[in-house]
């Protein structure tokens, strides 16, 4: 392999999807050179929208949580963010029934889903939820919360379906009880906005806002080796030979590959990442169609099966040709994945919601095993702060959707990349230290 050494950088980002490119941003923000090294042709990672005959397809359920880290970060970028709130207002699906969701005082009042002491018995749940201060809460699992609050199972199954669809995981025995309810009470409050264009409208302008701030974006390059030597960053070498000399290094890539890229890994707390690791896996099914076959029906949530729908044209303009986009979801519990049947009942789903809605399709994307996040917080973990600094590899630092101090989803890709950003930016000795020459290592 002929090596071909790069120079000059003070930070080299791995990954160019959403944590990726705010690290960039914050570090070029503050006067630091960085090269994004990004293995696709394209930035953006999962936050990608593809365009399907004149519709718009996000990788799955995207929601961007307006109370959330994210989302004030983007806005302090200044970035325009077109779309809007939808209403919460829905239905449930309970036995292969559809009926009204109780998530607002009318649809509380007129829901046969719960008698009238289950719905006062709700009422005091939603209290609870809200007044709870999730900073506060022992290290405990959502059930081991749900059981000792909440009393009445039809409650609880209503309350276990609000987490889910906040989360979008479901592992009620493991996720930690405290960030699901604060992600519970943060939907609740500030709710979710759709976008305009899809979540690609985010990926292009953090593109353009690197790039206007001196950032080196460099496209299909996949890394195989984190340099380091006597504890300290060297540089980072590509499978097609480049060998960039850096001193710090943010890895925003999973924990698996991570590991997979530092040499020596087991000896660093990598490994323990690696290993204590939960990912939450999602089925989804986006469709367009010509129309709604229900007119109105636009969101419903599974009780008693971890289910989702949303009309996202509802509040969002996602086609070129005036189709409306769906998306269903079925969030899987670990090793519950089974693709074909999964389809299956995200097709059933949306008969029971839609019947006939076959005859309206214009285009549809089925995503059978699309990773949510790389891992969340739970009662697996032996630090429940993850990262951003690798103790044992001076100026290696992690950030992404699994790098999280608390934080759930996008808001945990942001945080963690200003925060690694931050490290960086704090430590001058790191950056002005002594480099070796890294053609040694690379041979």
């Amino acid at each position: 392999m002929e090596i071909r050494e790069i120079q000059g950088y003070d930070a080299a980002v791995i990954g160019g999807g959403l944590a990726g490119l705010i690290a960039a941003i914050e570090l070029a923000k503050a006067g630091r050179s960085v090269v994004v090294l990004e293995k696709s042709s394209h930035v953006g990672g999962r936050a990608i929208t593809i365009n399907k005959h004149g519709t718009l397809f996000n990788l799955g359920g995207h929601a961007l949580y307006l109370g959330g880290e994210a989302n004030g970060i983007l806005q302090e970028y200044g970035l325009k963010l077109e779309g809007k709130k939808p209403s919460s207002k829905g239905s449930a699906i309970w036995n292969n029934q559809v009926m009204s969701m109780p998530g607002d005082p009318m649809g509380l009042l007129t829901s046969p889903l719960l008698g009238w002491s289950g719905k006062a018995k709700l009422i005091k749940a939603l209290g609870k939820m809200i007044k709870a201060k999730p900073a506060t809460l022992p290290l405990m699992s959502l059930r081991a919360w749900a059981e000792g609050e909440i009393h009445d199972p039809m409650v609880r199954h209503i309350f276990y379906a609000l987490c889910r669809t906040a989360t979008y995981t479901q592992d009620p025995d493991f996720q930690r009880a405290g960030p699901v309810l604060k992600q519970v009470q943060r939907a609740l409050k500030s709710g979710v906005k759709y976008l305009d264009g899809g979540w690609q409208t985010i990926v292009d302008q953090l593109r353009d806002l690197a790039i206007q701030n001196g950032v080196s974006i460099l496209m299909n390059k996949t890394i195989v080796d984190i340099m380091h030597d006597s504890g300290q960053v060297r540089g980072v070498l590509c499978k097609d030979g480049t060998l960039l000399e850096v001193p710090n290094v943010i890895s925003t890539v999973s924990p698996a590959d991570t590991y997979r890229m530092t040499k020596e890994a087991e000896k660093t707390i990598l490994k323990r990442w690696k290993d204590e690791a939960r990912p939450s896996i999602a089925a989804s099914l986006d469709l367009a169609l010509k129309r709604l076959p229900v007119a109105k029906r636009d969101f419903a949530i599974g009780v008693d099966q971890p289910v989702f729908f949303s009309n996202h044209s509802r509040a969002a303009k996602l086609s070129e040709n005036g189709a409306i986009v769906v998306h269903l979801t079925k969030y899987n519990g670990q090793g519950e994945q089974d693709p074909k049947a999964d389809e299956r009942m995200l097709e059933q789903t949306m008969s029971l919601l839609h019947p006939g809605w076959e005859k309206e399709v214009v285009s549809r994307q089925y995503l059978p095993n699309m990773t949510v996040v790389h891992d969340y917080p739970h009662l697996g973990r032996t630090e429940q702060n993850i990262g951003p600094i690798v103790p044992e590899i001076q100026g290696l630092y992690v950030a992404g959707d699994w790098v999280s101090h608390g934080e759930m989803l996008a808001d945990a890709s942001a945080a963690s990349a200003r925060r690694a950003a931050r490290h960086i930016i704090g430590n001058q000795l790191e950056l002005g230290a002594p480099i070796k020459p890294l053609i040694a290592y690379a041979r």
